[in-house]
């Protein structure tokens, strides 16, 4: 649908400079959101857009389903399913039907976390060990540090990816909590980024520490049904149950062929454990977008997509990426980009057969979803495609369809 000089000094020195540095940073955010909030977006015209190289993207190059949700200054401006479910199979992809998310998922476990902290049940500062005694790390005196944010921000001070080589092989999330104490380290923790996914899921842990409840429970009743994500749910059973919902796709003998969605993801709910439809994820823009106040305050927003730590190398490799990013950084479940001199909050995902993409850009009151049932590169080039329309960026083909076209 359319609805559009001694050491000491140098060291207080540097803490000047760092002070002042991420205060120019908030200003410069400040400055573009003033300079840009009084423009007026086309969102029609963008709806329009989207949804015909959506179009073509299924028709030339081969994708089998995706969705795409487009939202602006409060309402929706495209909200639609193209292709279809399964290879070779007539069932449409409509807004209602669900797709996995994979990491898009996080923000949902930093957003409850949130939520229990304005209840006064958990603290930003809130350490591991102190709701969960049977946590440890290689370095004791380090997990004694770790604290709630720590872990949604990525810095334990494990290695990149700890453990996902067994959670790719099944092994059950509390085996692998059990033997974090053999994963080497990087660095103390808070001191350093490596993205996590076992580790993440932690979160999960906490939360059912101080409320008695189940992870995905907690964020139905908080988070999906309050704001109107009613096709939203977690697991591979709920997702093989629902009404409509995409098959994953991989390439086998040189056609796409449907697949059955592994668990082995869906055993860290926190990290990659979300389905959700197009219109579900339009609801999750607008709250995040602070259209739902009753649900996700302001304060609330403001920590949540607040960058702690920086990621560079989140700008090298994809074109897009290095050619609009000017800076990267992680937020609590949320990556925070410099888009050509715009905030953006961002993530991504990816599992067998699924892909992911969600942006935000809080001065314009703009976001865009695009999730699809395949490992297909060329959809990955809507997003920032539409995002530099919606900025009026010198145009750039990151879509490339005329090459995929006759390449296929």
């Amino acid at each position: 649908m359319f609805k559009c000089v001694t050491p000491r000094f140098i060291v207080f020195g540097l803490l000047a400079c760092v002070g002042f540095a991420a205060r120019s940073t908030e200003t410069a955010w400040s400055a573009a959101i003033s300079a840009q909030a009084s423009r007026n977006v086309d969102a029609a015209a963008l709806a329009r857009q989207s949804d015909a190289l959506a179009r073509r993207i299924v028709r030339d190059v081969g994708v089998t389903g995706m969705a795409v949700s487009l939202v602006y200054r409060g309402e929706v401006v495209l909200e639609r399913g193209y292709g279809v479910v399964e290879a070779r199979r007539a069932e449409p992809v409509s807004a209602d039907t669900g797709f996995r998310l994979a990491s898009l998922s996080k923000a949902f476990a930093s957003t409850l976390a949130g939520k229990l902290v304005e209840e006064g049940a958990l603290r930003w500062d809130t350490r591991a060990t102190d709701l969960l005694p049977a946590f440890k790390l290689a370095n004791p005196q380090a997990a004694e540090q770790v604290t709630l944010e720590n872990i949604l921000s990525h810095r334990l001070g494990l290695g990149f990816h700890a453990f996902d080589p067994l959670l790719e092989s099944d092994e059950p999330y509390p085996l692998m909590i059990a033997k974090l104490d053999s994963a080497p380290m990087l660095c103390r923790s808070g001191d350093c980024y490596a993205y996590q996914n076992v580790a993440f899921s932690l979160v999960g842990d906490m939360a059912f520490a101080v409320t008695g409840d189940f992870f995905s429970h907690l964020v139905e009743k908080k988070l999906f049904h309050p704001l109107g994500m009613y096709t939203a749910t977690y697991g591979r059973e709920a997702l093989e149950g629902s009404r409509s919902w995409a098959r994953p796709h991989v390439m086998r003998g040189g056609r796409m062929t449907a697949v059955r969605a592994k668990e082995n993801y869906y055993r860290v709910p926190p990290a990659a454990g979300v389905n959700a439809s197009a219109r579900d994820l339009s609801q999750w823009m607008l709250g995040n977008l602070a259209h739902r106040p009753d649900v996700l305050s302001a304060e609330m927003l403001s920590t949540l997509h607040r960058p702690v730590v920086d990621t560079p190398g989140e700008i090298r490799g994809i074109q897009w990426r290095k050619a609009r990013i000017r800076k990267a950084e992680y937020a609590l479940g949320w990556r925070i980009y410099n888009y050509a001199g715009h905030k953006m909050v961002f993530h991504a995902g990816a599992v067998q057969g699924y892909r992911g993409m969600i942006a935000m850009l809080p001065e314009l009151d703009l976001g865009m979803a695009v999730v699809w049932n395949c490992e297909c590169v060329t959809p990955s080039g809507l997003l920032p495609t539409i995002m530099d329309r919606a900025l009026a960026l010198p145009p750039q083909d990151w879509l490339q369809l005329d090459q995929a076209r006759r390449v296929r």
